[in-house]
């Protein structure tokens, strides 16, 4: 099996002289990387989307199968989880935001931080309807 292939050598950003020396400091490009937390925020949140609508499915079912139990179960893990998606989503976008001098890493990933936000949100709201339906469906 062949080796990969190699990249292209990145040129230097930056070449600075050291004084009274024949030395050089080089500055390189580091590129971007997509930040894990805002993978993490949007896995986490489709997710608790996810057990949301089950949390739905035992509250629409009624009591005959335990719906109200079931629906209580779920619906703590899917506000965990719903908890968890909009946390690392302001995480991350802060990590995003955040100024970075040259040699540091620069996070990329805004969209994938803001669509976390949004289905843990999302997630979380469904959650807590499903657990309403289910009480509602339970009392009557």
């Amino acid at each position: 099996m062949p080796p990969p292939p190699r990249e292209a050598p990145r040129p230097p950003k930056r070449l600075d002289a050291v004084p009274g020396t024949p030395f050089g400091v080089v500055h390189l490009d580091v590129p971007p990387v997509t930040s894990g937390l805002a993978i993490g925020s949007l896995v986490v949140g489709i997710a608790s989307i996810l057990v949301s609508l089950l949390v739905l499915c035992f509250g629409a079912a009624g009591r005959n199968y335990g719906g109200a139990w079931a629906a209580g179960a779920f619906t703590v893990l899917g506000v965990i989880a719903g908890t968890a998606a909009v946390v690392a989503g302001l995480l991350a976008r802060r990590q995003i935001r955040r100024p970075a001098p040259p040699p540091a890493v620069r996070f990329t990933g805004r969209g994938l931080a803001l669509a976390g936000l949004s289905c843990g949100g999302a997630g979380l709201l469904i959650s807590l309807a499903g657990l309403v339906l289910a009480l509602v469906v339970q009392i009557t």
